[in-house]
């Protein structure tokens, strides 16, 4: 018994000492090398084992460090999502305002077009009444004294030197006069027509003692006729206009008298007043 008691000490010692050798994973290798195979093999054993956590452990902080750059990455896209999705709307709604004051625009632009078609078709009714009131009234007058025609949007009532005047003359003739009475007859009763008189001639120079040339001819013409319509039968003078356009502006060739003939003529050109079309303008 006493013999037991003695081994049992020193064998506790000899299983201390063979277990010296076995660390923690990460502890100092021990210089003193172990002995026995099993325990050699279960140190090998072990020392692979840390060497696999080892390397598991290095592996998963490196999957974390991805896992938090890829958070972050997410994060920054999330952000930049926001931000296109920001500028996207600010876009948006900047073209559609953009659109919406085109249309805005074109909406306005078509109700102004509109409304000066209707002015337009409402003067052009207006001239060709004037012109059929015209030629009612100026009935008795051949063809190669007088004529009219529109041209546009106005009224021409050409009246030749044969009806009007004499040969180097500005003084009306009475079957003139007889015409400009009709006609004045018909301007009093619309008063919103504009009346230009124009004077012209042929191309054949005149130099008299009154006129120098074929402009004061054809000036001093058309200011007669003004003076018939504005005082003798009380035209306001306002609506009309004197011109003189000498030779310049032939209706056929100056080469054969017949062709003189018919550049010899006064037109008084009747045209409605533009006012709601001008007032229309200004207005946009």
């Amino acid at each position: 018994m006493k013999k037991l008691v003695y081994i049992l000490p020193f064998a506790l010692l000899l299983i201390g000492n063979a277990c010296a050798p076995v660390y923690k994973c990460g502890d100092p290798v021990p210089d003193k090398k172990p002995k026995g195979k099993r325990v050699k093999a279960v140190v090998a054993e072990r020392d692979s084992l840390c060497n696999t956590l080892s390397l598991s452990q290095s592996e998963n902080a490196n999957l974390q460090s991805q896992i938090a750059r890829l958070n972050d990455k997410q994060v920054d896209l999330t952000n930049q999502n926001l931000s296109q999705e920001e500028l996207y709307n600010k876009i948006l709604g900047e073209k559609s305002n953009e659109l919406n004051q085109k249309e805005k625009l074109l909406l306005e632009r078509e109700k102004a077009l509109r409304e000066m078609r209707q002015i337009i078709a409402r003067q052009d009714s207006i001239t060709k009444r004037l012109n059929d009131v015209l030629r009612n009234a100026l009935l008795g007058f051949n063809s190669d004294e007088l004529s009219l025609e529109i041209k546009n949007g106005k009224v021409y009532v050409s009246m030749s030197d044969k009806l009007l005047f004499k040969s180097g003359s500005a003084t009306v003739e009475s079957k003139g006069q007889e015409a400009i009475k009709l006609l004045s007859e018909v301007l009093a009763k619309n008063p919103d027509i504009d009346i230009l008189i124009e004077g012209h001639t042929d191309n054949v120079p005149i130099k008299t003692a009154i006129y120098k040339d074929n402009w004061d001819l054809s000036v001093a013409r058309a200011a007669s006729i003004v003076r018939m319509l504005t005082d003798q039968h009380k035209i306001p003078a306002t609506r009309v206009t004197a011109s003189g356009r000498g030779e310049f502006v032939p209706r056929e060739s100056n080469a054969t008298p017949e062709g003189r003939a018919r550049n010899r003529r006064t037109e008084i050109i009747l045209s409605p007043k533009l006012d709601e079309i001008m007032q229309l303008l200004n207005n946009k």
